[in-house]
């Protein structure tokens, strides 16, 4: 399938126009668009090399060696929509996890407001009927105590072919009992973007305890049972830095015995 820019740029400015902004004034940012790449954020971080400026967008109409969190293959296939965006920031080291965090809120957010009721896997996966629609893969510069660079990644199930736990927006549209409400690849990659641009405006210490609201009112796992070590209890929800919060029982009328942290990537939750 072609991917149309024109047909994008327009989708940004009408979703703009809705909401009532402009950005920055006047442009959108600039975008980037290859048939084919190993890997957007590959590409984002060498254009940033290069001198583009922060909300550059890469696009991709399938990559070669797309890759998730924890240096997992992803399947990107001709059909998904697969996008990169640099940020420009100055966001501690200590909340690196709020950025991924945010941003699979954000668009799970403008999802669900095109009646796509997205939940969230924690910490980046999106999930639609209890199967993997898309994921981010977040990557940073560091300097001093500060994150003041980064390129999100963004890959979405559009018309792709799938894995088993996985499944595309036509798959689920197809079989909705009511219309479509995203028409087109391009209008979704604008969803995406709307949706980043929410999450990272609520990174700001007065918006981020909303964004943590939303995301845990979102997440698949609440009230799962899990064993970590020899340890039992019940998950809970995410934590500011974005651990799993996880309450060990056993479990009184006033709440758990005890509660404990764990950070991404140090255990593994299921998509049920």
């Amino acid at each position: 399938m072609t991917f149309n820019l024109s047909r994008l740029e327009s989708a940004l400015q009408t979703l703009m126009e809705h909401r009532g902004e402009t950005r920055h004034g006047t442009s959108l940012p600039n975008i980037y668009y290859f048939d084919s790449l190993i890997s957007t954020n590959q590409t984002a971080w060498e254009l940033l090399e290069q001198g583009e400026p922060s909300e550059t967008v890469v696009i991709a109409g399938q990559q070669t060696a797309g890759r998730g969190q924890w240096g997992r293959q992803w399947q990107s296939g001709q059909g998904g929509l697969f996008l990169s965006k640099i940020v420009e920031l100055r966001l501690p080291v200590t909340q690196k996890a709020q950025l991924s965090i945010s941003s699979a809120w954000g668009i799970a957010t403008v999802l669900r407001d095109r009646s796509c009721p997205v939940q969230l896997k924690w910490p980046n996966d999106l999930i639609l009927n209890q199967r993997k629609l898309g994921g981010i893969l977040t990557e940073t510069k560091i300097s001093g105590q500060f994150i003041t660079q980064a390129v999100i990644g963004v890959g979405l199930n559009w018309e792709n072919p799938v894995p088993e736990m996985g499944i595309n927006l036509q798959t689920f549209f197809a079989d909705a009992a009511t219309p479509p409400t995203i028409q087109s690849l391009e209008f979704l990659a604008a969803l995406v973007l709307q949706g980043l641009d929410l999450g990272i405006q609520h990174l700001s210490d007065v918006k981020v305890k909303k964004m943590l609201t939303g995301y845990n009112q979102l997440l698949t796992c609440i009230g799962k049972p899990i064993q970590i070590g020899d340890q039992i209890g019940e998950i809970i929800g995410i934590s500011e830095q974005g651990n799993l919060r996880v309450g060990l029982y056993p479990k009184t009328e006033i709440g758990f015995s005890q509660e404990i942290d764990q950070p991404p990537g140090t255990i593994s939750i299921g998509y049920g």
